[in-house]
């Protein structure tokens, strides 16, 4: 890292560069925010000024591509070009960007948009950066696909979906989050490592989660019993116990390094000096207070595979969708739509709640009331699950009836409804899950491939199903402290009786 710079030390180029930066982004600022991001620069400056003489201290923003962290982002990138023109030290701003199977190529071209219009690109000052696991890149929109990364998405949405009946909300999104936080710790790690975490969760916000996070701590081997309010690294190390047990609990017992090669941990070694910085008080996350902010500086795009109900980075939530769609058809007998219109009214909600423009509301709430919508949902989705997962339509219905779990309570069911020519192969099946012979003659290694074919997971993947059970424990701790869930009506068979179900999902 550099020395601090003065706005004479500057060459005359990175100057022009920032004074117009900051002159365009300031045009799409109201000036509430101008104020706001004046005193969040000075506020942030008088918490940096502890940092080691001669270095610049290091600021670090998570970006995943969403309409709230670019937001954020800009900002956050207005405080640090307000502090550069007035004052002769400034600070760096590292962005990060979490990398996984679930971003469709349209949210790393907004990534890459976002950063061309406020400059940073050009900024020695900005690091932006791409995490893929524990690996750190130099940001790129046109970034191959991690297949390392992809691979582990893949096997955690299958192993965590066979626990839950495709429930959606924990098959996509607890691996996911524990990998955010992973990355976070990654960033903060990088280099010389980050002084400062901008946050925009309140002061509430932010004791709430440290208090969910001390409960599920609790609850594992090696947990913490108290967590401080604003100790992020202690906040990672609980988070690492919370990872480890969770995916020793999902994959099976596996060694230290086996977990960590498998991006199943939460990078705690980061700077003891990390502090937060909440801009929560100086902000207004609502999107449509800034929607020519986003759209026509930015350049942020909701593309249709990207922006599905309260997420705009990610195409996970339209699978969420199509997996009720099949739990629907193929797990209670009903219609495929039903269960299509069962999340979307539930999704709406969401978006309601969030506090989403009413017009993108409105967008949403049209792409799936369409009379086609049904069709052209499920083949799109069809589609991106086989494209980035490698998962075809059969995989996701065996993992809608979830039939190895629980020492396949549900195998019957499943093999007489989606596999009737192996229903007489039952036994076996049971006794090859169930390790009785060693699975290696050719009827074993038969019926191994048949279940692969169906399932898209291996013979131990599976044998480590047939001995775990439906929805356990800590799962069902992490569901409930989230909030992306509801009780809904619905009816589990054609024709009744009504009874209500918890929908989770985003």
């Amino acid at each position: 890292m550099t020395g601090p710079t003065t706005c004479h030390s500057q060459p005359p180029d990175l100057l022009r560069l920032r004074s117009a930066a900051l002159e365009q982004l300031l045009r799409f600022l109201t000036p509430d925010d101008r104020a706001a991001a004046d005193r969040s620069g000075t506020e942030l400056q008088a918490l940096l000024a502890g940092a080691e003489a001669g270095r610049e201290g290091v600021v670090l923003v998570g970006y995943g591509g969403g309409k709230d962290s670019s937001y954020t982002l800009a900002f956050v990138r207005a405080m640090q070009l307000i502090q550069q023109q007035r004052h002769s030290r400034s600070f760096v701003l590292r962005a990060a960007t979490n990398w996984h199977a679930g971003m469709p190529t349209a949210v790393m071209e907004n990534i890459g948009r976002a950063y061309r219009a406020l400059g940073m690109d050009r900024d020695p000052d900005c690091e932006l950066l791409l995490i893929e696991g524990g690996a750190v890149h130099p940001f790129r929109s046109d970034a191959p696909r991690s297949r390392r990364v992809t691979a582990q998405n893949r096997t955690d949405i299958l192993m965590t979906g066979h626990r839950t009946q495709a429930d959606g909300r924990p098959t996509f999104c607890n691996a996911c989050n524990l990998s955010v936080a992973h990355s976070f710790g990654v960033a903060a790690a990088h280099g010389t490592g980050a002084d400062i975490i901008i946050t925009g969760d309140s002061a509430e916000e932010q004791r709430q989660y440290t208090a969910w996070i001390s409960r599920l701590a609790r609850q594992v081997p090696r947990g913490r019993s108290h967590l401080p309010t604003d100790g992020f690294p202690q906040v990672l190390e609980a988070l690492d116990d919370v990872a480890r047990a969770y995916f020793r609990d999902i994959h099976g017992p596996h060694t230290e390094r086996e977990r960590a090669e498998a991006g199943h941990s939460v990078h705690s070694d980061v700077p003891r000096r990390l502090r937060f910085l909440s801009i929560y008080a100086e902000t207004t996350y609502d999107a449509g207070s800034h929607w020519d902010l986003l759209t026509k500086h930015l350049g942020f795009v909701f593309d249709e595979l990207a922006f599905n109900f309260t997420e705009s980075d990610c195409a996970n939530p339209a699978l969420m969708a199509h997996l009720r769609g099949l739990k629907c058809q193929y797990l209670f007998g009903r219609d495929y739509r039903e269960g299509l219109r069962e999340y979307a009214d539930f999704a709406l909600r969401l978006m309601v709640r969030k506090h989403f423009p009413r017009h993108l509301i409105h967008q949403m709430a049209g792409r799936y009331a369409a009379d086609d919508a049904h069709v052209r949902l499920r083949a799109r989705v069809n589609s991106f699950a086989h494209e980035v997962y490698g998962l075809d339509e059969r995989q996701l219905i065996c993992m809608v009836h979830s039939p190895f779990t629980a020492e396949g309570a549900g195998l019957t069911r499943y093999l007489t409804s989606q596999a009737p020519q192996l229903a007489r192969h039952e036994r076996g099946i049971r006794r090859l899950l169930a390790h009785a012979g060693s699975g290696n003659d050719t009827a074993a290694r038969a019926l191994a491939a048949e279940l692969k074919h169906l399932s898209g997971l291996d013979l131990p993947q599976l044998r480590t199903l047939y001995a775990s059970d439906l929805r356990p424990a800590l799962m069902q701790s992490i569901l409930g402290g989230d909030p992306h869930k509801e009780r809904i009506r619905t009816r589990h068979a054609p024709d009744g009786p009504d009874v209500t179900e918890t929908l989770s999902g985003r």
